[in-house]
């Protein structure tokens, strides 16, 4: 039976947690961090060593990596072959490193993603830089350790005269830490060095100003210095990096985006298949065509081909947005220092090295001056004999055997074990005065060294001279220019500059439903057409707003509750022509049966003035920048009266005629210079005065060269020149804008319109119609006008849009050409006697309205 007082009790916790700890530490060391003074993992370590016994250097044959990966796993690396021959491989890769340590022969792989042949099928040899990574190691210059085996040792550092670490950087995942080191560029690197060596007390500021950034084999752009500098201070970060590209210009007039250099570590083929994908989806919709076209003389080489009239700058920020063209890499500088994992910043790194340097340098000229002090001992002794050479012959022949006569001369000259044996072992031919000569010569010059080496170890500003004259040569050899340009920072990168500003066709329903539709999707037609479907709506539904913007444009929403909400136009959902829409709800934060009265497009925020217009008359002028930061909830853009509403809002520069309109044909013109400007939160003034059951619908800028386009419930309406509008004073009932009668319905809009501009009509059951305003001539106020659409039964206009000449240039549209014969009924003009019956009762009209004016107080309340 076990005594149970002898075996010793465990807590569970304590050996999980001893155990694990153990584990963690063996991969950090041993296999996934780099060690600060060689910039090595073991597993690259082994390799090199490998490679070294193998006589692989630069000048010498090829050899196949079968036999370098079997040597490595045999010898040092007990892991198998298949975990060295992937390590072997990245150390030749020039796309991965920035100054690769192997030089391979065959198919390494490519940055495509292709893997590289089989090992039997591949060859390598060491580079130049990896060949000053290993010399001196023969020195004494570094410690020793067993391989896994006792069979044989090997370093647990290379003397590393080359800063691999620094310029080829690292990449490891280890328990509970990662290291990402970029690689830099060598030159800057030594001049660093050198910096750290002549100013010890140089900032990591100082530094980033000698070390620019990371410099990637494979080239292009990181965005901005600030990130770099933070990096290099902290040890940790993230910078951008984006591909260098450049527009090409094809002789059918087409351009193309060439790329030749793409951030670090991507895969060429996934961005090309990732470009074609976001094409299929119609993320992306200005590209025709992506090819490769990389070779040789250009390594990368993708091509995007544009449509024609394509914007290159929009579509490559599109490519910028949505693919890994540009892309964040991770800087976190880990590596060991004496054993343990830490974080270090660019300075830190370039003094542990020079640090490692010094140490090599010094065990070095203490192997040296050893081997030299020894070799002079017997020199000594060789010049000793030779002065006494008959004495030393005939000591030698009187000696039983060769020990007893080493003895004898260590008794008769004082002479070493070493100086007697080789005395003993000296060759007759070494007795000549030409020999003598030479271990003379060699003794002064062995005398000079050991001065020269203990010069050196007593004096560390040797040591650090010595280390500048090798990192000298060691940037002259190899040294390079950068590849990856220093660009400037994109924190200003908005979402216009992945979207083209191009035109669309915004519509809003009354129940709340948005959307914006391409302008090309609406074809146009003559007057008197039947139209298209321009939505397709849920029962109950119809169209209430319909207006034209360019996507970069905000869109100010003011609803009939006096608040105005701030929006962009790209941020309104894009569909087709026939669906429904979004809910409003979901893009602004409306109240219970609040809705959109009046939309204003605006680019800038500028010094105009917004003047806004209620179903009761009021009128009010507010400063544009006034509105220019709503909240997510709206803000106040007018206060009113119980029961009232606002109807609309217009954009003025301040000094501009107004006319607003009302539902029974009624207009009031007046200047706004009447009106003085308010704060956001004032009720304002009478605009015009009401007739019994009449209500303001609209209200106009007037413009020299415009007209006044009316529009009637039932599909008429009519053009009529500005002129014809008397100008009256804010308050009074106005003129006789349109005679309505029951084939007509009331006034449902009004909207200034030029010659050439076009218009689309649309009706409650979401029909449209698009026309030029020229197929319609100027008619008398007091006219009915022309029918402009046939309406089905139970349906009516709801609401007008203007296509002004500057969109329809943008689209490339043709003009209408000649009037067309209208399939409507055209009234009044040509019948005298009812023309002078509408004027009589115009002119009564407006000599009432005249009247009113003066017997009425106009100003109201104004509060702020």
């Amino acid at each position: 039976m076990t005594d149970t007082k002898q075996c010793p009790v465990v807590r569970l916790e304590d050996e999980l947690k001893n155990s694990y700890l153990t584990y963690a530490m063996s991969v950090i060391v041993s296999r996934a961090l780099p060690d600060v003074r060689d910039g090595m993992k073991p597993s690259q370590r082994r390799i090199l060593l490998a490679m070294h016994d193998l006589n692989l250097g630069p000048s010498s044959k090829f050899r196949k990596c079968a036999k370098i990966a079997g040597d490595t796993s045999g010898n040092y690396h007990p892991h198998g072959e298949a975990v060295v021959y992937p390590t072997l491989v990245r150390m030749a890769q020039s796309f991965n490193m920035r100054y690769p340590l192997i030089q391979g022969q065959g198919n390494f792989g490519s940055i495509d993603g292709d893997p590289p042949a089989a090992m039997r099928y591949t060859e390598a040899r060491l580079t130049a830089p990896s060949v000053n990574m290993l010399e001196d190691m023969d020195k004494d210059t570094v410690d020793f350790v067993s391989n896994y085996d006792e069979t044989r040792e090997e370093p647990t550092v290379l003397p590393s005269k080359f800063p691999n670490l620094l310029v080829n950087g690292s990449v490891g995942i280890a328990v509970g830490m990662s290291t990402s080191i970029p690689p830099n560029n060598l030159t800057e690197i030594c001049n660093g060095i050198l910096e750290v060596i002549e100013n010890p007390e140089v900032t990591v500021e100082e530094m980033c100003d000698i070390i620019k950034g990371p410099d990637f084999p494979t080239g292009a752009i990181i965005c901005g210095q600030q990130d770099v500098h933070k990096a290099y201070q902290t040890g940790r970060g993230i910078i951008k990096v984006r591909s260098k590209s450049e527009v090409e210009e094809k002789k059918n007039g087409r351009e193309s985006i060439v790329f030749k250099e793409i951030p670090y570590q991507l895969n060429k083929a996934k961005v090309i298949e990732k470009i074609a994908d976001l094409v299929k989806d119609g993320k992306i919709t200005g590209i025709s065509d992506v090819r490769d076209e990389s070779g040789r003389k250009e390594p990368v080489r993708i091509v995007v081909d544009l449509k024609r009239g394509e914007n290159s700058d929009v579509i490559l920020n599109q490519l910028y947005k949505y693919t890994l063209l540009q892309s964040s890499f991770s800087i976190i500088m880990l590596s060991l220092v004496n054993g343990r994992p830490q974080l270090l910043n660019i300075k830190e790194m370039i003094y542990y090295f020079i640090e490692h340097r010094k140490e090599i340098i010094r065990r070095r000229t203490e192997f040296l001056l050893k081997k030299a002090e020894k070799r002079h001992h017997l020199v000594e002794g060789l010049i000793l004999a030779l002065n006494h050479i008959d004495e030393v012959i005939k000591v030698i022949r009187g000696s039983e055997d060769t020990k007893s006569a080493k003895l004898a001369l260590r008794e008769k000259w004082e002479l070493s074990i070493a100086q007697s044996d080789a005395i003993v072992q000296m060759r007759l031919g070494a007795l000549t005065n030409l020999e003598f000569n030479k271990l003379d010569d060699e003794r002064k010059n062995l005398e000079e060294q050991i001065a020269t080496f203990k010069g050196i170890l007593g004096d560390p500003k040797k040591i650090l001279a010595i280390i500048k004259e090798e990192t000298t040569a060691i940037c002259e050899k190899y040294g390079d220019k950068r590849r990856t340009e220093i660009g400037t920072a994109i924190e200003n990168f908005v979402l216009e500059d992945i979207i083209a500003d191009d035109q669309s066709v915004v519509l809003i329903t009354h129940e709340g439903y948005i959307k914006r539709t391409p302008l090309e999707m609406y074809s146009k037609q003559h007057r008197g057409g039947k139209g298209v479907t321009g939505a397709g709506m849920k029962q109950g539904d119809f169209v209430k707003d319909f207006f034209t913007a360019s996507a970069h444009q905000y869109i100010l929403f003011f609803s009939n509750y006096g608040k105005v909400y701030w929006l962009k136009v790209y941020d309104i959902p894009e569909m087709s022509r026939t669906a429904k829409g979004r809910a409003l709800v979901n893009l602004l934060n409306l109240d219970q049966d609040e809705n959109i009265s009046s939309v204003i497009p605006v680019r800038e925020f500028d010094g105009r003035l917004l003047v806004m217009a209620t179903k009761n008359g009021i009128i009010k002028k507010t400063a544009l920048a006034a509105f220019s930061r709503p909240n997510k909830s709206g803000i106040r853009a007018i206060n009113l009266d119980e029961g009232d509403r606002l109807i609309s809002t217009v954009l003025t520069d301040g000094k501009q005629d107004l006319i607003i309109g009302t539902k029974l044909g009624r207009a009031c013109r007046f200047n706004e210079t009447e009106v003085r400007s308010l704060g956001r939160a004032a009720r304002g003034v009478r605009g015009c005065r009401l007739l019994e059951n009449d209500c303001v619908i609209g209200m106009v800028v007037v413009r020299d060269d415009h007209c006044l386009l009316t529009i009637c419930e039932k599909g008429y309406g009519k053009r009529s020149a500005y002129e014809a509008y008397r100008l009256t004073r804010r308050g009074v009932q106005g003129v006789l804008n349109f005679r309505r009668t029951e084939k007509t319905g009331d006034v449902v809009a009004i909207v200034s319109v030029r010659e050439e501009d076009q218009m689309m009509i649309i009706t409650t059951k979401g029909m449209v119609i698009r026309m030029g305003t020229a197929s319609l001539r100027i008619l008398s106020r007091a006219t009915q006008g022309v029918r402009l659409i046939r309406l089905k039964k139970k349906d009516s206009v709801v609401s007008i849009a203007k296509l002004s000449k500057e969109v329809l240039d943008s689209m490339g549209d043709e003009s209408l050409g000649e009037d067309t014969v209208v399939d409507g009924e055209e009234v009044v003009d040509n019948d005298e006697a009812t023309n002078n019956e509408a004027t009589d009762s115009e002119n009564a009209a407006d000599n009432e309205s005249a009247e009113t004016s003066e017997k009425t107080v106009t100003e109201q309340t104004e509060t702020e």
